[in-house]
């Protein structure tokens, strides 16, 4: 490109000294914008992206009823009065009211359970991707960065796990306890959902430890464990991001379907899939009871996928 700067030069004036006359001032022009990193273009790329916007308004929202379900709506979820036939049709007129969305079979508010039912489903999701984040990541790298023998044992016991049916292996797991609370919930799906995770920060490490930055880290005489936390671990987290982001919505349809199943949440839970499962009893008189938490689920699934979709294409240099 054309040099913009330009060059000036100062004439001699009356009383100015001889080394004054003649000097060249260069005006550079403005200064060069600093470049981006990885994170800050991606954030530019999100705050224009509407479907990153859309499905990040709704995860907002969705966690703001999981933690603060007081905030809309006064009823309880397990009050039950049977004289509030569930056969009656929504009030659709009252929002917000506890006969907003009719009554279940028990003659519970349906508009209050899906309200606290939120806070199940979330909590799981965010549970156990964080907990397969953790031990993926971690499996992973070592079997990267070390290779030989540890990678050949810890590649084949993922592909050991791979082979397990997530929903089958989780419903046996799940099966075996009697109290099935959110925390065991979590841990059983997390048992089992960890190796995608742990298959993708293997293959980002295995590029990674090659560059040149870890090559002087090594020479220099750096630990590994710093070696791994400080300079490939921020790396790798990208696609890692990428991976879990999207795989949240899945572990939410996951706990619905297994609560559906009724090896989930135990019955004194407040879940979606409980009430779906309800539900289905009486969907030919009163499909409502079925229907709505249905949506709940899948509006909820429908914005993590979106937003795990649109932080991969801004995170992905390739479907720039």
């Amino acid at each position: 490109m054309p040099d913009k700067s330009v060059e000036k030069k100062v004439e001699a004036l009356p009383g100015d000294t001889a080394s004054t006359a003649g000097v060249i001032v260069t005006d550079s022009g403005p200064a060069p914008e600093k470049p981006r990193s990885l994170w800050s273009d991606a954030w530019h790329d999100l705050r224009r992206n509407p479907l990153f916007l859309v499905s990040a308004v709704l995860i907002v929202f969705l966690l703001v009823m999981s933690i603060w379900p007081g905030l809309f709506t006064s009823a309880s979820p397990r009050d039950a009065d049977l004289a509030k036939h569930y056969l009656g049709k929504p009030n659709w007129g009252h929002f917000f009211a506890p006969d907003w969305l009719g009554y279940d079979v028990q003659g519970r508010s349906i508009y209050a359970r899906v309200v606290y039912g939120a806070r199940a489903s979330i909590t799981v999701g965010v549970g156990v991707t964080i907990a397969v984040t953790i031990i993926g990541t971690f499996i992973g790298m070592i079997a990267g960065y070390f290779g030989g023998w540890t990678d050949t044992l810890l590649s084949r016991l993922t592909d050991i796990f791979l082979g397990i049916p997530f929903l089958l292996g989780a419903l046996v797991v799940l099966n075996s306890f009697d109290n099935r609370t959110v925390l065991v919930v979590i841990m059983a799906l997390a048992f089992l959902g960890w190796t995608q995770i742990a298959r993708v920060a293997r293959g980002a490490v295995i590029t990674i430890k090659q560059s040149d930055y870890v090559v002087a880290a090594k020479a220099l005489g750096a630990s590994t464990s710093r070696i791994l936390v400080r300079h490939i671990l921020p790396n790798a987290l990208a696609p890692i991001i990428v991976v879990a982001t999207i795989a949240l919505g899945g572990y939410i349809a996951a706990e619905a379907t297994l609560s559906f199943l009724g090896v989930g949440l135990g019955d004194t839970a407040v879940s979606w899939g409980g009430d779906v499962a309800r539900g289905r009893e009486q969907l030919r008189i009163a499909p409502h009871t079925l229907i709505i938490p249905s949506v709940m689920v899948s509006i909820t699934v429908l914005s993590f996928l979106m937003f795990g979709d649109a932080v991969r294409n801004a995170l992905d240099p390739k479907l720039r």
